[in-house]
């Protein structure tokens, strides 16, 4: 006879990963940071801030912070955070009007590539 572990079982826990929670409860259901932000953009936290006098903040909103004390790519949050880009960009958004961190974008492109030479390039990384 197979040994049940004790307590109710619930759907958002998994043996293996842990509680799992959904990226919409990240960002209570919201899918639009209120601002504009580039995947590149720099996110940049001031060293004074006090994430933990936030207590409406998530862990992750912390985390973000701390990782911030040093310009950092919002792709690079969401990577080091393993969340989704949409999910660090709202969250993102949060800190940014709680004026806990600012957002630098990237100096725009002046210079654009023909399309040919991006097909070029696409058909050489084919062909490898």
């Amino acid at each position: 006879m197979r040994a049940e572990s004790p307590g109710p079982q619930h759907e958002w826990l998994d043996a293996d990963a842990g509680p799992v929670v959904r990226p919409y409860t990240l960002t209570g259901g919201r899918v639009r940071p209120p601002v504009g932000l580039d995947l590149v953009a720099f996110v940049l936290a001031d060293r004074v801030v006090d994430p933990t006098a936030h207590p409406r903040l998530h862990p992750e909103h912390r985390r973000m912070v701390e990782l911030a004390r040093r310009p950092v790519p919002i792709a690079e949050l969401a990577a080091e955070l393993d969340l989704a880009v949409g999910v660090v960009r709202v969250l993102v958004g949060d800190l940014l009007a709680r004026g806990l961190v600012s957002v630098h974008a990237p100096a725009g492109t002046t210079f654009l590539p023909d399309d040919n030479i991006l097909k070029a390039v696409v058909s050489g990384l084919r062909a490898l």
